[in-house]
C-alpha cells in the first residue's frame, strides 16, 4: 500500500504490538489526517502572516469580500461564517478595525444591530492576500496528480457531508 513507513504507520504498529486486542486501522485515515491539517494550517498561515494577519483576521477580511458590493455583514453572521464565538469575533473585528481594514456602524436596516463593513484599504490587503493563498493551495496540492486531487476532493466530500451538519 505505502512505499514507505511513516510516522503513523510506526505509531500503529507499536499500538498492534501492544494492543493486539484493538483495531487500530482507523488512524491510518484520522492520523494522517490529522498531521496533514497541522502541516496545511502551517503552510496556509506563512501566506496570511506575509500580510500582517493570522488566520481569523484572513477569515474575516474574506468572508466580508466574499459578499460582494457593499462587503459587510452582521458580526453575528460573521461568527457563524468562521464558526466562532461572538466574543472572539468581537476580538478579531477590533483589531481589523483599528488597523483601519474594516469599520463598524449602525445597520440601517435595524438600527438597533451593528455591520462590519471592508475599507478600501481592507478589500486591497484581501485582495492581494486571496490570490496569494490561491498559489499557496495550488503549490501545495501540486504534490498530488490531478486525479488524486479529484478523487480525494470527491471522498472528503462525502464524508464531510455526512459528519457535518446541513447549512
Amino acid at each position: 500500500m505505502h512505499d514507505y513507513e511513516d510516522h503513523v504507520a510506526r505509531i500503529q504498529a507499536e499500538w498492534a504490538r501492544e494492543r493486539p486486542d484493538l483495531d487500530v486501522s482507523p488512524q491510518g485515515v484520522i492520523g494522517r489526517l490529522h498531521r496533514l491539517a497541522g502541516f496545511l494550517t502551517e503552510q496556509l498561515c506563512l501566506v496570511y502572516r506575509r500580510h500582517g494577519l493570522n488566520e481569523g483576521e484572513f477569515d474575516v477580511l474574506a468572508a466580508l469580500r466574499r459578499a460582494g458590493d457593499p462587503f459587510e455583514r452582521a458580526p453575528g453572521e460573521l461568527a457563524a461564517f468562521t464558526m466562532v464565538t461572538t466574543g472572539a469575533m468581537t476580538k478579531r473585528i477590533d483589531r481589523l478595525e483599528r488597523d483601519g481594514l474594516v469599520t463598524r456602524r449602525r445597520s440601517a436596516a435595524d438600527g438597533r444591530g451593528r455591520v462590519v463593513a471592508l475599507t478600501p484599504a481592507g478589500r486591497e490587503l484581501i485582495d492581494r492576500a486571496f490570490a496569494d493563498h490561491m498559489s499557496n493551495e495550488r503549490r501545495i496540492l501540486d504534490d498530488l496528480s490531478a486525479d488524486e486531487a479529484a478523487r480525494l476532493e470527491t471522498l472528503l466530500t462525502a464524508w464531510l457531508a455526512r459528519v457535518e451538519p446541513p447549512a
